[in-house]
């Protein structure tokens, strides 16, 4: 759980932190977490935004798969029930 935590803001390409960790050498956990984190900060009410849309989250976890986020993690995540719909999630 200390690997995923530490690794949960490091990119698929490399370009993120703390260790500069790439693809598959991030722990699959970290990749699961990444893309739950963001998904959560997109579409929820933050005191200098409020939440998007179901479909303008989804576009922008699609527009980070392979560069930021692992691409079979966001196809997995938006295969979940209720995710991808034009709603706030429950």
């Amino acid at each position: 759980m200390v690997a995923a935590t530490r690794s949960h803001h490091e990119h698929w390409n490399g370009r993120g932190y703390p260790d500069g960790l790439a693809g598959e050498a991030i722990p699959l956990l970290a990749r699961i977490i990444s893309v739950a984190d963001a998904y959560d900060a997109i579409s929820s009410e933050r005191p200098f935004c409020g939440p998007s849309t179901g479909a303008a989250t989804v576009a922008a976890l699609g527009r980070g798969a392979g560069s930021q986020f692992d691409p079979a993690v966001v196809e997995a995540f938006l295969q979940l029930p209720g995710m991808g719909l034009d709603r706030p999630p429950a």
